[in-house]
Parts: structure tokens; C-alpha cells; sequence
């Protein structure tokens, strides 16, 4: 299920790549496993939405050789493009500036797949997210989201050894499978095709935790309080049918 990302991963100075642009688990090995749940071609135009550093976008194009809009909110474009030029991209990789909760500078019916990972559960915690996003996407094309979330919901009932590390933006943003589900179940124009938790959870953590970036630090300290025991990432694959 990971051959590109291990095979990526095998040369070191992919690896120092890697650990540089990381800013979550890895973005990379979450792309590779999600998109392995989708018939994806080189025909196909899809929007990298939350894209980061644009690790996500790498995988798409190098493995499927398709042309991806690459959009983030707090990575500059030009840094983006830079990036993408160092790898061998820039000629499949759009890279622009979006806020998906201010709207999005996109057709109707643009692209043939929304792919977003390590991302939606910033901006896609709300009702109306979702529906904003269906029309850009052609008619039996697919939303697809890959998301660190919770095995159960916490509620007020923080475990102990979680609570030193727990504050409103967690709390808003991580969230259970069942909380996604029925999030998503009742929004008009998509048949929801899957949901599940990713099996690629652990490796892509500690994959984040030996990156340079320097909440990768802050972070080591909780994944030892988790222990295994409450976090997971959970994929959420939608086929749009208005």
C-alpha cells in the first residue's frame, strides 16, 4: 500500500526532505494509504485542499501523474512553487493561496476529486463545510479526507494523562469516527462510500515526531502520555451525486 512513500523513503536525502516539510504525521504515507481507496489517473484534475508543504501533492503526481491545484492557507504559494520546482513538480502542480471557510476561487464542477489530509479538521468541523465544497466537484467525482482523530469521544471526560496537553483548539478539531459519520450522513448531494480508521496511524506519527519541525517536539511528549491508547487518523471518502 506504501511503495512509493517507502521506496521515496529509502534514500536519505528524501528523508531530509521530508522531515523538513512535514507539518503533521506523515502527510506522505496519509496520502498514499487514502488514495489507494480511489481509481485515480493521470486524466484527472484534483485540488490538494490544506496541501502544506505540498507532500500530499508530491504523491499524487509523481505516482499517478496527475495535475493537482495545490492550495493552502498558510503556506505561501511562491514557497510552494519553489518547492515543487526543487522535485520535479511544478509542471503538474498548481500551487495557490485559499480559505476554504471564505470561499473558494474555483468553477462548478472543476475538479474530479477533492483530496484533503492532515487539513480538514481545521476548517471542516462545521454543518455547512461540506456542502460548500460539493459543487466544485464534478458529478460522480469524489471528496476524500484523511484526519488524526480520537477512538471515542473525550467529552468532558479528558483522560488524566491527556490533560496537560488538551486545549480548545484539540478539543475543537479531534474528534471520534462516529462524530465524522454523523457529520457527514445527512448532507444533501453525496452518498458517503467509506469510512474507517487508516492503517498507517502509528508510522505516520512516529514518522512526524523525527521531523525537524519544532511542534514535532512538543509532540513527543504526548504521543508517550497516548501511549496507543486514544488517538487514530480516520479517512472519509464521499461520491458526489447532485
Amino acid at each position: 500500500m506504501y511503495t512509493f512513500t517507502n521506496q521515496f523513503m529509502s534514500n536519505n536525502k528524501n528523508v531530509e526532505f521530508l522531515k523538513a516539510n512535514m507539518m503533521g504525521p506523515n502527510a506522505m504515507r496519509l496520502a498514499e494509504e487514502l488514495a489507494s481507496h480511489l481509481n485515480i489517473n493521470e486524466n484527472m484534475r484534483i485540488l490538494d485542499l490544506g496541501c502544506g508543504c505540498g507532500l500530499s501533492t508530491l504523491l499524487l503526481v509523481k505516482k499517478y501523474g496527475v495535475s493537482v491545484f495545490a492550495a493552502d492557507l498558510w503556506i505561501s504559494p511562491t514557497e510552494n512553487y519553489e518547492r515543487f520546482e526543487s522535485v520535479g513538480i511544478d509542471e503538474k502542480a498548481v500551487p495557490i493561496f485559499a480559505d476554504a471557510t471564505k470561499g473558494l476561487p474555483f468553477a462548478n464542477g472543476y475538479f474530479d476529486l477533492l483530496f484533503t489530509v492532515d487539513a480538514y479538521h481545521y476548517f471542516g468541523d462545521t454543518a455547512e463545510m461540506l456542502p460548500s465544497l460539493i459543487p466544485f466537484v464534478k458529478k460522480e467525482g469524489h471528496i476524500a479526507v484523511a484526519i488524526p482523530g480520537l477512538k471515542y469521544e473525550f467529552g468532558k471526560n479528558v483522560p488524566s494523562e491527556m490533560q496537560p496537553f488538551w486545549n480548545s483548539e484539540i478539543e475543537r478539531t479531534l474528534h471520534s469516527l462516529d462524530w465524522w459519520k454523523d457529520l457527514w450522513k445527512n448532507t444533501k448531494g453525496i452518498e458517503v462510500m467509506d469510512i474507517r480508521e487508516m492503517g498507517c496511524c502509528r508510522q505516520a506519527w512516529e514518522e512526524w515526531l523525527a521531523s525537524d519541525h519544532p511542534i514535532a517536539a512538543e509532540d513527543i511528549k504526548m504521543m508517550e502520555a497516548e501511549g496507543g491508547k486514544y488517538f487514530n487518523i480516520i479517512q472519509l471518502i464521499a461520491k458526489v451525486k447532485r
